[in-house]
């Protein structure tokens, strides 16, 4: 398995999010491509869960990589991203068992269902996430996983084309993680509050543009050092 395909499944995933080429900058370099392969692995779990017209292409991808986890628990790996997260100390057969749980967050029966089974998803991710990158594993109820929680459903109207879902909860990323969420979580919650910010100053039909690399630096580091990501508090309008 090459280090081109590995490179390539990144880079899909860094020309979604091109922020994350200032934003990682707070990062410890030997982090930086674990930290990018594992977002780039939950864009592939999200985008199977919650994009496309039909749900059933995405419940086979799912299934396929509920398998290709549990195979990580156990040394063998198939997809290229698994050469920059299977070596990883990190229970990847629990991983698999939540991911069991991301199905129901499509289209789900009651909104509570709907809730719970994003809630569960969440703090599955996290576990996983403190697990590789450090930090604090929350519970189903902790705050982090509701912070995250927040962030998903966002991302699931966005994947969707819901623009105005999104942006509806935008202020569910406004609460500042703190020690609920690791470093890099952080950074990406700041990256998805700025991208909205974005999304809700232009047009709808207007092409999408790019956060400004001043606001998103500042974003950042605040996310960086555990404060509110946004360049807006405090009246910093502007600034």
């Amino acid at each position: 398995m090459s280090r081109e395909s590995l490179d390539s499944f990144i880079d899909k995933w860094r020309a979604r999010w091109p922020e994350w080429g200032i934003a990682e900058a707070f990062l410890a370099r030997p982090l930086r491509t674990p930290v990018a392969a594992w977002f780039s692995l939950l864009q592939e779990l999200h985008d199977a869960a919650w994009a496309g017209a039909e749900p059933a292409p995405g419940l086979a991808k799912l299934a396929w990589w509920q398998e290709e986890l549990h195979g990580w628990s156990r040394g063998a790996r198939r997809h290229p991203l698994g050469e920059a997260l299977q070596r990883l100390d990190a229970d990847w057969g629990a991983l698999g068992q939540a991911l069991a749980r991301l199905p129901a967050t499509r289209e789900p029966l009651t909104p509570d269902d709907g809730a719970r089974a994003l809630q569960a998803w969440a703090a599955g991710v996290l576990h996983c996430e403190a697990a590789l990158f450090g930090g604090r594993s929350p519970g189903p109820e902790g705050p982090g996983s509701g912070l995250f929680s927040d962030a998903l459903r966002i991302e699931r109207a966005l994947a969707r084309g819901n623009l105005d879902a999104a942006l509806a909860l935008r202020a569910t990323l406004e609460a500042a993680p703190g020690a609920a969420m690791g470093r890099p979580r952080r950074l990406r919650q700041a990256m998805l509050r700025e991208r909205l910010r974005v999304l809700a100053a232009q047009r709808p039909d207007a092409p999408r543009r790019p956060v400004p690399p001043l606001r998103m630096l500042w974003a950042s580091w605040r996310a960086a050092r555990g404060g509110n990501a946004s360049l807006h508090e405090g009246g910093a309008e502007g600034r």
